[in-house]
């Protein structure tokens, strides 16, 4: 279990003051002006050290992603664009950094936008997140007023301004491309790429796009070193991580944690358990509805980090740990996610626009049991068709929670299928023998 003296986000649940002099009582903007002065490499080296992969869903390493963008700025500007539309479901660790320790993710825009030459940073927020926005544009008022951010910042000699831009809470665009389309005040449909928004970003100028929590660690990281955040977790899955535990559990509740704790432990120590034991456990999403479920058995002994968790055929996404105990109606389940990403498909992909809608309508006679065991064969099919042939992960993550669940609850639709086809037939029995 992570320590005490480990934590990054020390005022998660908003105990203490959010306000500036109380986060720099816990440490924020503490030496901010020296970490700059050690120039953009050593940011961006001690980034790619520390192991740091985003917090958003895709893991892609921080550092590296850092270093695509130029090196030189020419005609064009460069900007960092900060996603906290945390639109998925199950998700809820951004907006708890923005209510209750703003300055970190603020401090944090300074640093990675200085390491990646960049003078202006967005902060694309979800729509329904009013109070978040409200308190986090008050924390950055407050960092202006301070001399922390605006003119010479922190008095590095460089200029920073932070803009909050709120959404309309479409799904879509917590997916990078979408985010920036909508943020030049056009439709939030994903671009094609290439061009990467490190080549062609907002404004079509070199943009960077990172989540929350990607850029609220990283002051922490530097202030504290490389080897120490790479020295929690297993080898390629370093560092902590906020993990969002919700659904059959005792304790619903958001935790930062080392990366790699076992999934049992985690819900045992910090949730209070499954609701019943965990012998009434069915089965656990791991990384919000975008991830395919595993059942029990394979909970008892995995890894929450990214690669344990893709070695089961599942994802560690967002680290939004949602258990059903056994009291879920796991094909219903399922048929609500499928709605939901159909609901929230922009339509731009035939695949994905067409076959969103036609899984979710199979998944509700599924739910029922009108349908037929061959039907099954054809939805995995159809999940298969639209896994990765459009323009964002999107399709993905649709198709990825019918997969799981046909993977492993394969014979609970056909249980269900053959129980509505007795029922039917014993009505038509009953209806013969009146006649």
């Amino acid at each position: 279990m992570l320590e005490d003296k480990d934590r990054i986000f020390t005022n998660l649940y908003g105990l203490q003051d959010w306000r500036l002099e109380g986060a720099k009582q816990r440490g924020a903007w503490n030496g901010t002006k020296d970490l700059m002065a050690l120039g953009p490499d050593w940011i961006i080296d001690q980034i790619k050290e520390s192991g740091l992969r985003g917090r958003g869903g895709a893991g892609f390493p921080t550092g590296l992603k850092w270093s695509f963008m130029p090196k030189e700025v020419g005609d064009r500007p460069h900007y960092l664009v900060v996603n906290a539309d945390e639109s998925e479901p199950g998700t809820c660790k951004d907006r708890e950094i923005m209510r209750h320790d703003p300055h970190l993710l603020i401090e944090g825009c300074l640093i990675s936008a200085f390491a990646m030459k960049a003078h202006v940073c967005y902060i694309y927020i979800r729509g329904e997140f009013v109070d978040e926005r409200e308190r986090l544009q008050a924390a950055i008022d407050e960092a202006y007023a301070a001399g922390l951010i605006g003119k010479n910042a922190c008095g590095s000699g460089w200029d920073f301004d932070v803009y909050v831009h709120h959404g309309a809470g479409a799904y879509i665009c917590g997916e990078e491309t979408g985010l920036l389309e909508s943020l030049e005040g056009k439709k939030g449909q994903p671009r094609l790429k290439p061009p990467f928004p490190a080549a062609a970003g907002v404004y079509g100028c070199p943009t960077t796009v990172n989540n929350v929590e990607s850029i609220a660690v990283a002051p922490t990281i530097l202030r504290r070193g490389a080897n120490w955040f790479a020295s929690i977790g297993r080898e390629n899955n370093a560092g902590t991580k906020i993990y969002c535990l919700s659904g059959h559990v005792e304790r619903p509740c958001n935790v930062e944690e080392a990366m790699s704790i076992p999934l049992k432990k985690l819900i045992e120590q910090h949730a209070g358990g499954v609701r019943g034991g965990w012998s009434n456990l069915k089965a656990v999403i791991p990384g919000g509805s975008s991830v395919p479920l595993i059942p029990r058995d394979v909970c008892d002994d995995v890894l929450m980090d990214f690669d344990a968790l893709k070695d089961v055929k599942s994802g560690l996404g967002t680290a939004a740990v949602i258990v059903m105990d056994k009291s879920t109606d796991i094909v219903r389940a399922i048929s609500r996610i499928s709605y939901f990403y159909k609901h929230e498909s922009c339509g731009q992909c035939t695949p994905c626009r067409e076959g969103t809608g036609w899984m979710w309508r199979v998944l509700e006679r599924m739910a029922v049991g009108d349908s037929t065991t061959e039907e099954i064969d054809k939805l995995l099919d159809v999940a298969g068709q639209v896994e990765g042939h459009t323009i964002c992960a999107l399709g993905d993550a649709a198709a990825w929670p019918v997969q799981g669940l046909i993977r492993h609850f394969r014979s609970e639709i056909e249980e269900r299928i053959n129980r509505y086809r007795a029922d039917r037939g014993s009505v038509a029995m009953a209806g013969v023998a009146a006649q």
